[in-house]
C-alpha cells in the first residue's frame, strides 16, 4: 500500500511503488495495491496487470496538489486524525480479509496513518515497511523548516508522532531507499530490535540514454515540484550569475501557484523555459546536464536516478541520501545545498567545457546491478521471506 498510486502521482515514490509492484507481477506473484483518493468509498480496478483498491480518504480534506494552503486550524485537524485513522483502518482491515496476504508492504502511510500495522498484525500478517519520507517522525514529512533541515525535532513533531514510535514495534522488517533515512528513524528509537536493509528504487526503463540535445546552447534541467524544499530558488539564484550567452535553463514541474508565479516575475529571462508537466523521457532527451538541487534531505531522489538512467551529466547537492548514489553518474561535481554561488561556478564550467558535456553517458555496470526490477525484487523476496522458514527449512 501507498498513499497514492499511479495515475495519481505527487512525488517518485509513486512511480517507484509501482515499479516494483509490476516487477513482482512480471515475476508470477499475486499482487495487490491499495492507495487513496479523493472521494467514492471504495473503488475495485485494474493497472497494467495489478489489482487495485483506491479508498476514499477519511480526513477533512483532500491534501494532495493544492494550489493554496489550507488554514492552519484545518491542517492540525488533519494530523491529529492522521496520527491513528480508525476508520481508515475499518477499511484496509476489510481489503485485507478479502485478499488474505502473505505479507503487507506499506510504504507512504500519510493519510491512511499507522493504525493499518494493527490490522495486519491482528490477523498475524507479516509487514514490510519502507521507508520513503519522514512522515513517521516530521509531520510535514520533510524534515526541513524555514529553510533548514531540522536537526532536532519541534515539540509538535515530537508530541503527535509518538503514537507512531510505539506502533513501529508491530513492523517485521523494515527497509530504506537510504542509510540516511533509515539512520535518522533508528536513532530516535524507532523499530526497535526490528531487522533493517536499504534497498534502492528501480530505475525506470521508459528512460533510456538519449542522444544529446540538439540546441547549441549547453541546456540544464530541473524536473521535480516547484517548491523551496527542492532547491528550485538555489538554482534561480545560480543562473543569475551565469554569463549572458551559451546557456539556457528548462524547468519541468509545477508548484503551488502563488510561488511559481513570484519565481517568474522575479526572475523573468528568456532563457529560463517554464515547461510545466512533461514526460520524463521528453525532458531528459531535451536537456545536457541535470541539476538535483534539493536543499531538503531528500531521501533519494527519483530524479537523480532517471538522470542516470537517461545518460545526463549531474550536478548535485549534498542533501539527505542523494551523495549515496550521486557516485554512480557522471557528475561535474557537487556543493552545499543552498550554495547557490557553488552551483553557479559548476554551470559555469559546464558551459566552458560543453563538448565534454554534451552527450550521452550510459549507466555504468554497477548502476544497473543495483536499480534492475531483478535485482531490487530478489533483495525485497528475501526481506518478505525472512523469518518463514519451516521446520525442514524450506520457505
Amino acid at each position: 500500500m501507498n498513499t497514492l498510486y499511479p495515475p495519481d502521482i505527487m512525488g517518485g515514490a509513486e512511480v517507484s511503488v509501482s515499479l516494483l509492484a509490476e516487477a513482482f507481477m512480471r515475476n508470477g506473484h499475486h499482487v495487490a495495491v491499495v492507495s487513496l483518493q479523493k472521494a467514492g468509498d471504495v473503488s475495485v480496478g485494474d493497472r497494467n496487470g495489478i489489482r487495485t483498491y483506491r479508498v476514499q480518504i477519511d480526513n477533512a480534506y483532500w491534501p494532495f496538489g493544492q494550489d493554496r494552503k489550507p488554514p492552519r486550524l484545518d491542517r492540525l485537524r488533519w494530523h491529529l486524525r492522521d496520527t491513528w485513522n480508525r476508520r481508515a483502518a475499518k477499511r484496509f482491515g476489510a481489503i485485507l480479509d478479502t485478499e488474505k496476504p502473505d505479507v503487507v508492504h506499506t510504504n507512504n502511510l500519510t493519510g491512511f496513518s499507522v493504525s493499518l500495522w494493527a490490522e495486519a498484525e491482528r490477523r498475524n500478517i507479516r509487514i514490510v515497511h519502507t521507508l520513503r519520507d519522514y512522515s513517521l517522525i516530521c509531520k510535514r514529512s520533510t524534515l526541513f523548516s524555514k529553510g533548514a533541515t531540522c536537526e532536532q525535532r519541534c515539540l509538535s513533531c515530537s508530541t503527535m508522532t509518538l503514537p507512531h514510535l510505539y506502533a513501529s514495534r508491530m513492523v517485521d522488517a523494515v527497509v530504506s531507499n537510504s542509510q540516511y533515512v533509515l539512520d535518522r528513524h533508528l536513532k530516535l528509537g524507532f523499530f526497535p530490535d526490528v531487522p533493517h536493509k536499504v534497498i534502492y528504487n528501480i530505475a525506470d526503463s521508459s528512460v533510456r540514454p538519449a542522444p544529446p540535445s540538439s540546441d547549441a546552447d549547453m541546456t540544464f534541467g530541473f524536473i521535480g515540484r516547484i517548491e523551496p524544499e527542492k532547491g528550485i530558488d538555489v538554482v534561480l539564484k545560480a543562473v543569475s550569475l551565469l554569463p549572458a550567452h551559451g546557456w539556457q535553463l528548462k524547468i519541468a514541474g509545477k508548484g503551488l501557484e502563488a510561488y511559481e508565479h513570484e519565481l517568474r516575475r522575479r526572475y523573468d529571462n528568456p532563457k529560463i523555459k517554464w515547461l510545466g508537466f512533461v514526460k520524463s523521457a521528453e525532458f531528459y532527451s531535451g536537456v545536457d546536464v541535470c541539476l538535483i538541487s534539493s536543499v531538503w534531505p531528500e531521501p533519494l531522489p527519483r530524479t537523480l536516478i532517471e538522470s542516470i538512467n537517461a545518460g545526463r551529466a549531474t550536478i548535485c547537492s549534498t542533501a539527505g541520501g542523494i551523495p549515496e548514489i550521486s557516485h554512480f553518474s557522471t557528475s561535474l561535481g557537487s556543493y552545499e545545498p543552498s550554495d547557490f554561488h557553488g552551483l553557479a561556478e559548476l554551470m559555469k564550467q559546464a558551459i566552458s567545457e560543453a563538448p565534454k558535456w554534451k552527450k550521452a553517458f550510459p549507466p555504468r555496470p554497477e548502476f544497473s546491478a543495483s536499480f534492475t526490477p531483478e535485482a531490487v525484487t530478489r533483495q525485497y523476496l528475501d526481506v518478505y521471506l525472512e523469518g518463514t522458514l519451516n521446520t525442514d527449512g524450506d520457505r
